[in-house]
């Protein structure tokens, strides 16, 4: 079981840049991947995804990428045969204009144009296999941090999964009871009216039975515990069941409903209040499963 919610980080340098990976996962319904990249990756970004998407299979994906580059790194590069023509330009003007040149000021102008000076921001096929080595690193560590936070949501789905029938088998020794007191409530009930009205006892019992059988709830006890049992059954299974037992919660939902529906009982009824508090608990960390 893993859980949609991880984070990774990856930090690396090589050749006097300084990479910086950084990836989260939150859940979703299906895979929606945000990056954030330097412009000069701007054309890896496809590749990214596609990393991303081979790897991940649910979740709001959010990617950040950050390159920064030494003080001391060699990356500034000088376009010398641009610089030289236009220093000799410059100076030539100058002089058919009958200007006396300084060289040194012109020199220092010169390198302040943009196309003079460049920092080298190209990426080489090398350091592009890096850069991928560290991506997968960051997805490696954000998928390790699911698997373990999987591990915490499997433990608290047991827990609430045992109060649930713990619960259920506290309605047990309540609903025997309840039967014999409904029964017994109705034909008090009927003893009294006995004065005023014609009872025909025959046609009562079979009243009696028809309404205390769509008060028997045997069939939505059964079901649940069925229920409980799929739903453990299913956290150990290898692929991503997050949507499946999503769908076995609100089958556990509805048969604890009809129970309470059919209770006629007030501590039965606080037990199936008890039953619906852990089953929305159970809900609301579903969403988070793969």
């Amino acid at each position: 079981m893993k859980s949609m919610t991880g984070y990774g980080k990856v930090t690396e340098s090589r050749n006097g840049k300084n990479f910086e990976i950084e990836i989260r996962s939150l859940n979703g319904k299906s895979l929606d991947i945000n990056t954030k990249i330097p412009s000069n990756f701007k054309d890896k970004d496809l590749e990214i995804r596609s990393l991303i998407a081979s790897k991940l299979e649910r979740g709001k994906i959010d990617f950040t990428m950050t390159c920064t580059v030494d003080s001391t790194a060699d990356v500034l590069k000088i376009n010398e045969p641009l610089l030289e023509a236009y220093f000799k330009k410059v100076v030539s003007i100058s002089k058919n204009l009958g200007v006396q040149p300084d060289e040194n000021m012109i020199f220092t102008a010169l390198l302040r144009f943009p196309d003079i000076q460049k920092i080298e921001t190209e990426v080489s096929e090398d350091e592009w296999d890096f850069i991928k080595e560290l991506i997968t690193k960051s997805i490696d560590q954000l998928d390790s941090f699911r698997i373990q936070e999987g591990q915490n949501l499997k433990k608290d789905f047991v827990k609430r999964i045992d109060l649930i029938l713990s619960y259920l088998d506290r309605v047990e020794p309540l609903e025997k009871n309840r039967i014999t007191t409904i029964r017994e409530r109705i034909e008090q009930r009927f003893e009294e009216l006995k004065s005023t009205v014609e009872v025909d006892k025959n046609r009562l019992e079979q009243e009696l039975i028809y309404y205390i059988e769509k008060l028997d709830i045997t069939e939505e006890k059964v079901r649940l515990r069925n229920h409980c049992k799929y739903f453990i059954e299913n956290i150990d299974l290898q692929e991503s069941t997050g949507k499946k037992l999503g769908f076995i919660a609100q089958e556990m939902g509805r048969e604890i409903n009809t129970l309470g529906s059919k209770a006629n009982d007030a501590e039965i009824q606080k037990l199936v209040v008890m039953m619906k508090d852990e089953l929305e608990k159970i809900k609301e960390q579903v969403l988070n499963i793969l």
